[in-house]
């Protein structure tokens, strides 16, 4: 252990002077107050300056006070003790109960990578349902790939994880992880209960750094949440569903450090790290031979603009995005998807077989026509289509209505009991309408 002293502290930043033995980067120093405030070594400068960033925002931090290094990053708690527990970005309990404890307690450094493995293996692609018909059909839930929910300010992102959640814990499918990043603190309460009251709590994780934490904890949510996903994978074997609200808060938060770090941003305003961020991140929710981690991500849309570098960078990760419309929304549609933007590189024949590709190619271009003849309707009228152009028009608006759908979440909400249909019965609904 080595002994530095405090020479400067601006808002979260603190500089602290060590004349030997310099901590590394990741390390924690405490700070020896009455609160033994814990800071995080961001980066160094010569001379054995060490930047830090004051997590817990303490304000007991004074000039001139002793710091000791730990020779330890954050190390949170992880493995079966922590499953039905909300934490925080370093490993506290935010759900009003104990610290987690107990004499065989595992930790892990958040900031440390996983070992690369050295093997290899293409397994066979396995579709998880979701019971939502509109994410069944037009972007399989792939055991082990990302999915991506994009959209603006209250079209439904939150709500559509939630249901998500909902139904994939019902059907037995494994352990869940929740990594609440910068959404509202209201949000995080709902789905808590939501959990609660479906007795779902026994198979989930939850890590919240919500709206009301600082942007430190914000951008550390999610990478502690992905630590102690990878511990299941890779030291139990387990199959893990991620899901991240909201990964453009991630982005965010680290602006926001970058900000106060006094970092040159990149030409779009965001921070010159950004790609490395994002990456390195994705990167880590990734499968091995040991396990996978399938991961549902949303992605906040600033000023509805899908073309934001920020949103660019996040999408170009995933296999999968359903893009949610306002417009959409305003028409009374739930879940408010735009079917004409969404994609998935996961809908090939040789994962979801050639039924539900074909049905997909022929629903595809329905919607497509229809989005052509709006336009010619809105000028002539319906009546002047000729027959055939009139049957497209017809059935492409049953398919619209078809993927409405009530969510189970929102049922006490608005008293409408929610639906659920399996991979075959979606697949029977689009047949009807388009055979």
């Amino acid at each position: 252990m080595s002994v530095g002293h405090i020479v400067s502290i601006k808002d979260l930043i603190v500089r602290a002077q060590f004349d030997t033995d310099a901590p590394r980067i990741g390390e924690i120093i405490v700070v020896e107050n009455d609160s033994s405030t814990r800071l995080l070594v961001d980066h160094l400068e010569p001379g054995g300056i060490a930047f830090c960033l004051n997590v817990r925002s303490e304000r007991d931090v004074e000039k001139g006070m002793s710091v000791n290094t730990t020779g330890k990053g954050i190390e949170i708690p992880v493995g079966d003790p922590t499953i039905g527990r909300i934490l925080d970005a370093l490993g506290d309990p935010l759900d009003g109960k104990p610290a987690v404890s107990g004499d065989s307690l595992q930790t892990k450094d958040i900031l440390k990578m996983p070992a690369r493995s050295t093997e290899f293996t293409i397994a066979k692609p396995e579709i998880l349902e979701t019971g939502i018909k509109v994410i069944d059909f037009f972007t399989p839930f792939v055991k082990g790939r990302k999915i991506g929910i994009i959209g603006g300010a209250g079209v439904g992102k939150t709500v559509l994880t939630m249901e998500l959640i909902n139904n994939i814990a019902q059907t037995g499918g494994g352990l869940s992880f929740f990594a609440g990043i910068g959404e509202r603190i209201r949000e995080g309460h709902e789905l808590w209960d939501t959990l609660a009251e479906n007795d779902l709590l026994k198979n989930t994780c939850m890590f919240f750094g919500q709206m009301n934490e600082n942007p430190v904890q914000r951008a550390l949510i999610g990478i502690a949440a992905t630590a102690g996903a990878e511990y299941f994978r890779d030291e139990q074997g387990k199959d893990i569903l991620f899901f991240a609200d909201n990964m453009y808060r991630f982005v965010q938060a680290s602006n926001e450090l970058s900000t106060i770090l006094d970092q040159v941003p990149n030409e779009g305003g965001y921070e010159s790290t950004i790609f490395s961020d994002v990456k390195i991140l994705q990167d880590r929710l990734s499968s091995n031979e040991k396990g996978s981690i399938t991961s549902v991500q949303t992605i906040y849309v600033p000023a509805d603009d899908l073309s934001d570098p920020a949103v660019q960078m996040i999408q170009h990760e995933l296999d999968s995005t359903i893009v949610l419309s306002r417009k959409i929304a305003e028409q009374g549609i739930r879940p408010a998807v735009d079917l004409s933007q969404t994609s998935s590189s996961l809908l090939t024949p040789d994962i979801v077989g050639d039924r539900h590709y074909s049905l997909s190619v022929q629903v595809m271009a329905l919607l497509q026509k229809y989005e052509s003849l709006r336009g010619i309707i809105a000028i002539i009228g319906e009546n002047e289509l000729s027959a055939a152009d009139r049957a497209d028009y017809a059935k492409a608006k049953k398919l619209i209505k078809n993927f409405t759908q009530n969510m189970n979440v929102m049922t006490k909400h608005n008293g409408v009991p929610g639906e659920f249909y399996n991979r075959e019965q979606t697949l029977q609904s689009i047949e009807e309408i388009i055979v």
